[in-house]
């Protein structure tokens, strides 16, 4: 990797509290030219606060920043970028009805005599796509690009401000393998040239490949900052979360004899064909694959969210003929989505009112809600899962990734389900999070449901499984014991 040596960036000695808690306390950092520097910790780790500070979006209580041996601490959002030091925000900021050069040079247009010369911005803007190896038209409207793409545009914007400092926050979270070596390639070649990205991700493996220190905080707390190359994944997983966590993945439940759901024979035209499987009583069934591989198509057909050309899905013995997920939900499968955000809970509404979504009408007398009713059951819920919120009335837009999905599984969970499908179920999440997940679906599956997950994290499909379907290209390769299946085994048949 890049041995940078000369100091950009340093912060000494940062606090924030907010009504009287403390937020960050007292932390140091310090960035190199030309260096990848991941930050890492748990949700409520501080990490979203101090980059706020960063940018100019939050004010200190007190501590020193230096950009170039030059104070910044008490410049605004717009300085800071004049600094040179740019932010690509987890959550996506594009004007949908603006071009991708528009929104790359935004605030920024070339024109003259109050007229905008689109022709310039579009040249600029293709030579900018073209230098970074990106395939995107500039004159496409942001409304119909991928996530992925609009994640990469980003990225070019930031370029484009010939930023010196650029903080990637979970820059992977909507790419494909294919678009991470993209953007690999991209952070490479800006390392190249001097500039230096401070990478803020929950993916251990992408860390280990592309960062050259690590700082961990914990708690608002600065806790180390080691090389990389000096840090074994175990020993950062300590810093992080304050303890060992020895397994994170506990010991398998054994499968019961009960076949709980059979797929015969399962069919969507261009999607996949020929699928077939079982899972059993107290079993967890992995799905693994590339993208594109038809996992989540699959998922989406057996809930009814998509209409399957042929085949048969047989849940206790039973065929089932499932037109919608209201079909599915009465019959006993549960869904959790790759996409919390978008269809797993209603971001406004409270915890107490997202659990109950999908089961209001055991809770509902005529036109009216038994609010007492509703309120034991989730409350029951709740504390079983160990949610952490204020309260069942706090939103669920105000709880951590973790406990967001969380919620979404209580959700499901209240229907009762004989069946849950997990899709992608601890994408976005700390450490420390994903291991009460695994916690849980290991009690689920002890009490006897059956679980599909579907997973791009190989260690957790190969930790959480009894046994593996492998897919490629909507194609059923094999189906793997937990004995047989390895990281190597899961890719030969993944790239067939």
């Amino acid at each position: 990797m890049h041995a940078a040596t000369e100091q950009i960036l340093r912060v000494n000695r940062l606090s924030k509290s907010f009504f009287g808690i403390k937020a960050l306390d007292n932390i140091h950092f310090d960035l190199k030219k030309g260096e990848v520097h991941a930050l890492m910790g748990e949700n409520g780790a501080g990490k979203s606060t101090f980059m706020k500070i960063l940018i100019g979006l939050l004010k200190a209580d007190s501590g020193s920043i230096s950009f170039n041996s030059e104070q910044i601490e008490n410049l605004d959002v717009h300085s800071i970028m004049q600094k040179c030091i740019s932010m690509i925000h987890q959550e996506i900021l594009m004007v949908p009805e603006l071009t991708v050069a528009q929104n790359i040079f935004l605030g920024r247009e070339i024109g003259r005599a109050y007229l905008l010369d689109d022709q310039a911005i579009n040249q600029k803007a293709e030579d900018l796509l073209q230098s970074m190896g990106l395939n995107i038209k500039v004159r496409t409207k942001a409304k119909h690009l991928s996530i992925a793409e609009m994640q990469l545009i980003e990225i070019a914007k930031a370029v484009s401000h010939n930023a010196r400092v650029i903080i990637m926050d979970e820059p992977s979270s909507a790419l494909s393998e294919k678009e991470v070596e993209i953007l690999f390639k991209i952070i490479r070649d800006l390392k190249n040239k001097g500039v230096s990205i401070i990478y803020i991700s929950h993916k251990m493996e992408e860390i280990y490949k592309i960062a050259d220190r690590i700082t961990v905080l914990r708690d608002g707390k600065f806790i180390a900052t080691k090389n990389t190359a000096d840090l074994d994944k175990n020993s950062l997983i300590s810093l992080m979360v304050g303890r060992e966590i020895e397994e994170l993945f506990s010991a398998n439940s054994l499968a019961q004899p009960e076949v709980v759901l059979k797929v015969q024979n399962l069919h969507k035209k261009g999607k996949f064909s020929d699928i077939n499987f079982e899972v059993h009583a107290g079993e967890v069934l992995g799905i693994a694959g590339l993208m594109g591989a038809g996992r989540t198509e699959i998922a989406r057909a057996i809930f009814g969210l998509d209409r399957i050309n042929s085949g048969n899905i047989i849940l206790k013995g039973k065929k089932l003929t499932i037109r919608s997920p209201e079909d599915a939900i009465r019959e006993g499968i549960g869904y959790v989505s790759e996409d919390r955000k978008t269809l797993g809970f209603i971001p406004e509404l409270s915890v107490k009112q997202n659990i109950s979504l999908s089961s209001i009408l055991k809770y509902s007398k005529a036109w009216f809600i038994d609010n007492k009713k509703e309120q034991t059951a989730t409350s029951k819920i709740a504390q079983e899962l160990k949610i952490k919120a204020s309260g069942l009335n706090q939103k669920v837009m105000n709880l951590s990734g973790g406990n967001q999905q969380k919620v979404v599984i209580a959700r499901v969970l209240l229907a009762s389900p004989f069946l849950i499908i997990l899709d992608e179920p601890t994408r976005g999440i700390d450490i420390g999070a994903k291991h009460e997940i695994y916690k849980l679906i290991r009690q689920l599956t002890k009490g006897g449901l059956a679980v599909i997950m579907i997973s791009s994290e190989l260690p957790e499909i190969l930790g959480m499984s009894n046994r593996i379907l492998v897919l490629s290209k909507g194609k059923q390769k094999t189906i793997l014991t937990q004995k047989e299946a390895s990281q190597e085994k899961i890719m030969q048949y993944a790239l067939h």
